[in-house]
């Protein structure tokens, strides 16, 4: 009686240690491990990262980062991070976590709009993906990419289509460059395609004027006309005199596209360059800014008149007031200027 007592008891303790153990393996894979009070946080890994990076950004967010560890091993996660955005739910476990990690790699919305210049568009994109700025821009001057799509250098501004896209954060430079270029060929469709041919435009002629008119108006609804004005003068072979293009010129030859400049001089319409529209026919050979979608659909369906000019409104801040001759723009360009000095815009 006496032995069936202790192994009773044996086997009764042998239960108890197994169910503790059993309880503590339960516990670190199942029992949920956030210590943060928001509903979610985000991690993102690198790529090529190691593990103990990802452990780096998880240790403030669990309550128990061994208890982690020993699960990422034993699910052989610790061996091959994962690179992308992860989130990480409250109240999740450490099984739900590494099975994020590994599989749940979330999309970034990825949005740039009026970048000037190929160096600012990387900047813009280099915050909101892995990435990093040289290299995008590296890829954007790629001339092997670009003579295989029949661009130049001065045109590749334009391929990059202004809109929001999803990108998983990791995405390489060059990964992002070609997912690009589907865009932009997705964009020019056969209707702005035969739109364009309408205008008697290229493609990069048209991005090259719908930055014009992006720069002369940030009034959408007004775009239309200001590309009439431009399309018309075109059609006559008048200069297009834009005084965007003379700004960027300046800037460029400078350098410094931060420069503002609120009133173009004559002096500044000497400046010998391509892009002066007040010395040089026709389109420039690329975009000045990022066009928007507006001002390139203005571009593809202008406003039908008989204006070939224009200058600021003073008396509507943001519109312009149009001439079909060029005596009315002189007496409405006197009253603008009129203006600029009462105001002592000088520069």
């Amino acid at each position: 009686m006496y032995i069936r007592k202790i192994i009773i008891a044996v086997l009764l303790l042998g239960i108890i240690v197994g169910l503790v153990f059993v309880y503590r393996i339960y516990t670190a894979i199942f029992a949920p491990n956030t210590a943060f009070n928001n509903e979610e946080a985000y991690i993102y890994v690198s790529t090529g990262a190691p593990f103990g990076e990802v452990r780096d950004q998880l240790e403030p967010l669990l309550k128990n980062i061994g208890t982690f560890e020993k699960v990422a091993e034993r699910k052989g996660y610790a061996s091959s991070p994962k690179a992308g955005k992860y989130v990480i739910k409250k109240g999740m476990s450490n099984n739900d976590i590494v099975n994020t990690l590994r599989s749940r790699n979330t999309p970034v919305k990825v949005s740039f709009n009026n970048q000037e210049t190929l160096e600012k568009l990387a900047g813009r994109i280099a915050a909101q993906i892995e990435a990093d700025s040289v290299s995008l821009v590296e890829a954007f001057r790629d001339k092997a990419f670009l003579d295989s799509i029949q661009f130049k250098e001065d045109e590749a501004l334009g391929m990059y289509i202004p809109n929001s896209y999803e990108f998983f954060w990791n995405t390489s430079a060059m990964d992002f460059r070609e997912r690009m270029l589907k865009e932009y060929d997705r964009f020019w469709n056969e209707e702005r395609l035969a739109r364009a041919r309408t205008q008697n435009l290229t493609k990069a002629q048209v991005m090259a004027l719908a930055a014009i008119v992006q720069k002369e108006t940030a009034r959408v609804d007004e775009r239309p006309r200001v590309a009439g004005v431009y399309l018309n003068r075109l059609r006559k072979n008048i200069l297009l005199q834009a005084d965007p293009t003379v700004i960027y010129a300046l800037r460029r030859h400078t350098g410094d596209y931060d420069t503002v400049i609120k009133r173009v001089l004559y002096k500044d319409l000497e400046i010998d360059s391509p892009y002066n529209t007040y010395k040089y026919a026709g389109i420039p050979p690329g975009p000045i800014a990022m066009p928007d979608i507006s001002a390139i659909d203005a571009v593809l369906h202008p406003e039908k008149h008989d204006y070939f000019y224009f200058v600021a409104d003073i008396n509507q801040p943001g519109y312009h007031k149009f001439s079909k001759t060029l005596a009315q723009h002189n007496a409405n360009k006197r009253e603008y200027v009129n203006w600029l000095n009462k105001q002592n815009v000088n520069r």
